[in-house]
């Protein structure tokens, strides 16, 4: 399960794995458990309620019957060298202390070795082991987990309810959904689950989950649904559901069903402070994962459409100043330089307000849209530019193909010019500016890709610009997308929008890498 440690921080981090657990700590669990419930010390008085609502399913025994035997226990293994996995220094293979190194823990084993003990597999060699859950979508031995159970292993066993182990060959998997597919060669059919529709579920609607908490086995938990598209930053494409059915630590990998005996989700993460069960779980939906599911079991890999721009949120101040008329859209920070949206026209500044007729209500709907749709196909956009709308045809690219290529890049370090007299510095906005000069671009370590702009030099810590996160040696590039190359401009136009009445000013800034975002300025 993902697991956050610290609810305060709310960092959501990929689930622990659970280790092997004995059955003398279980009872120790279990009997704190018995003992937490028991502290409140009072009898809380019952409310009369309408039976419709205060009543759940009669019974969920029928339905666990007919599910539990889908879902299956992952027990995935890594193997490593004991001399790199400890505290001590890490050796690259190869190198002149690796057969130094080999040789000392050779001999230390040799010499804790009783005289009836076997020899180890390897000098260095130690193994891992931990345990997800599953689901079997289809009686030839495909079979469904999260990537995080698997991602390191260099053995995994599929581990059915009546006891019957199989080695589990991995035939794909996807980090930005987690997901994975594997592949068993039964000797006979399995049973297999059915996805349902994940869309139709609605906040309420009833839920159980199945998997193997804390390797105790088959587990059936029940709850609700309890809130949908949910954005918990663990990835590009979040969109859990939130259930307060019990899921706990081993559940990863695991079903969720509707009252129908459907697969709705897939047991991802869970919010906890202390490592168990809170009642917040969180589910990938059938939705978002069975197009993944799909093209790993065909491709051995994902195939998502690439778009090739940088987003960022529309904030109210944002809106305003592009008079967008209310928050909506996905802003344009950047455009890949041999991406798609470069070659169709599309520019920073613009905001996309509809892909291939989807209203994008946020910037975060768009990243799952564009993923979703083939790679190759012509697609509409309409976007907003300085106050106009317009359409633009773009056919897609591969996200993989894109990263490959980024993948394969070698950074060449330039020759630095000599240091240049900067210019006089002006003043805005709470920030003090410089030319853009090759001294300012040695001195902030500012890439050739920033081609013009003014260099921020220094930030007033009570000012707006300071509130977001403006630094110096920072690059603003545009004012209200206009652009601006010296420091007077920043003044000259600042000034110019005050005296139309404008209440703040967009800048389109760049880091010293060449990363840009847009940031909306009130005037003091």
């Amino acid at each position: 399960m993902g697991l956050i440690q610290n609810i305060r921080r709310r960092a959501f981090v990929p689930a622990p794995r659970v280790r092997s657990l004995s059955l003398k700590a279980c009872s120790a669990l279990a009997l704190a458990g018995a003992l937490s419930l028991g502290a409140g010390g009072g009898i809380l008085p019952v409310l009369e309620t309408p039976s419709a609502f205060a009543k759940g399913p009669d019974s969920l025994a029928d339905l666990a019957a007919n599910i539990s035997d889908t879902v299956v226990n992952i027990s995935a293994t890594q193997t490593m060298d004991e001399k790199r996995a400890g505290n001590g220094p890490q050796m690259e293979p190869g190198t002149p202390f690796d057969d130094l190194f080999e040789e000392f823990f050779r001999r230390r084993q040799q010499g804790q070795r009783g005289p009836d003990q076997p020899a180890p597999r390897t000098p260095h060699e130690r193994r891992s082991n931990s345990l997800g859950s599953g689901f079997v979508i289809d009686p030839s031995g495909l079979i469904i987990t999260n990537n995080h159970v698997i991602a390191d292993a260099n053995e995994v066993t599929v581990i059915f309810t009546d006891g019957q182990k199989l080695k589990a060959e991995v035939v794909g998997k996807d980090e930005k959904v987690d997901v994975a597919v594997l592949r068993v060669k039964p000797d006979k059919p399995l049973k297999a689950a059915k996805f349902g529709d994940s869309d139709k579920m609605r906040v309420g609607d009833w839920v159980v989950a199945v998997g193997n908490p804390f390797g105790l086995g088959g587990t059936v938990t029940a709850g609700i649904i309890s809130a949908r598209n949910r954005n918990i930053d663990s990835g590009p494409y979040d969109n859990y559901f939130q259930t307060d059915a019990a899921i706990n630590k081993g559940n990863s990998g695991g079903p969720l069903f509707n009252m129908d005996g459907e697969v709705i989700g897939i047991n991802t993460a869970i919010l906890s402070p202390s490592g168990g069960s809170i009642g917040i779980g969180f589910s990938t939906p059938a939705a978002t994962v069975m197009p993944v599911i799909d093209q790993l079991e065909k491709y051995g890999e994902t195939r998502r459409g690439w778009l090739g721009v940088r987003i960022q949120n529309v904030d109210d101040t944002i809106a305003e100043t592009l008079n967008l008329g209310s928050v909506r859209g996905a802003l344009i920070a950047g455009t890949d330089e041999k991406g798609p949206a470069k070659a169709a026209g599309l520019e920073a500044g613009d905001v996309i307000l509809k892909f291939d007729g989807i209203d994008i209500k946020e910037s975060h709907d768009l990243p799952k849209i564009v993923a979703s749709a083939p790679v190759g196909k012509y697609v509409e956009i309409v976007l907003l530019r300085q106050g106009k709308q317009i359409t633009k045809t773009i056919k897609l690219g591969r996200l993989e193909d894109n990263e490959k290529q980024l993948a394969s890049l070698t950074v060449q370090k330039n020759d630095a010019d000599k240091p240049k007299t900067t210019s006089t510095v002006e003043k805005a906005l709470g920030m003090e500016f410089s030319s853009l000069s090759d001294g300012a671009r040695e001195k902030y370590s500012i890439k050739s890709s920033v081609g013009s702009g003014v260099v921020v030099t220094s930030v007033d810590p009570d000012s707006g610009a300071a509130d977001k996160h403006i630094q110096s040696g920072e690059v603003i590039l545009e004012i209200n997308q206009e652009p601006v190359k010296e420091p007077l401009d920043v003044a000259k136009k600042i000034a110019a929008l005050k005296n139309d009445g404008k209440k703040s000013a967009l800048l389109l800034v760049a880091n010293g890498q060449g990363e840009m975002r847009f940031v909306a300025l009130p005037f003091q």
